[in-house]
């Protein structure tokens, strides 16, 4: 009886430090009017350019074509590191069908090299982009990490993961966006 007290408790106390631990960011106005993802889903994902860690850039709109996992994150969110494996699996399985996973990091005071040992910690091989405000907002105010958006070959947004979920979420969300016809092929239906 006292074992399954102590797993209990030790159960209790991990989703209670998970609560703890999921910063919650200011919401937009988008957010506030109901534009998180109600406004979000089968629309354009909206677009954005940000720098990856080496100081290169990446524009989301140039992987049309592609099935894309958009997930924000930050180095000191407990449940993000408890998902991220999830993430790089995803990536390996289902990249050869055209998944690109996207890393944006909402990492507000860590410098470049802290995120960067976090990349290799977490054996992270998908492009790491540092997150800005402007895009946060964009995405309906970030009111949590880890936020996962699920975009589809055309560019429209086929899902949203807020918080911590399970494996097999993921992965659904991953099918459907995959599912998805590119832009040019639903224009010639």
């Amino acid at each position: 009886m006292k074992r399954t007290s102590l797993v209990l408790l030790a159960i209790l106390l991990g989703v209670g430090l998970m609560v703890l631990t999921a910063r919650r960011l200011q919401p937009s106005a988008n957010a506030k009017n109901g534009g998180a993802l109600g406004g979000l889903r089968g629309a354009p994902a909206p677009d954005f350019t940000l720098k990856t860690l080496d100081g290169s850039t990446l524009k989301l709109s140039d992987l049309r074509g592609k099935a894309v996992l958009l997930n924000f994150w930050a180095t000191w969110c407990a449940p993000c590191k408890i998902e991220t494996p999830w993430i790089v699996d995803l990536q390996n399985r289902y990249a050869a069908q055209g998944l690109q996973v996207v890393g944006v990091s909402m990492d507000d005071e860590s410098d470049t090299e802290e995120i960067k040992k976090f990349v290799q910690e977490m054996h992270m091989t998908y492009p790491i982009l540092r997150g800005t405000e402007d895009v946060g907002s964009a995405y309906g105010g970030l009111e949590f990490l880890p936020t996962t958006y699920f975009v589809g070959r055309d560019g429209n947004v086929t899902g949203r993961i807020l918080g911590l979920k399970g494996r097999s979420d993921m992965e659904e969300n991953v099918k459907k966006a995959l599912a998805t016809a590119p832009a040019s092929q639903t224009a010639r239906r």
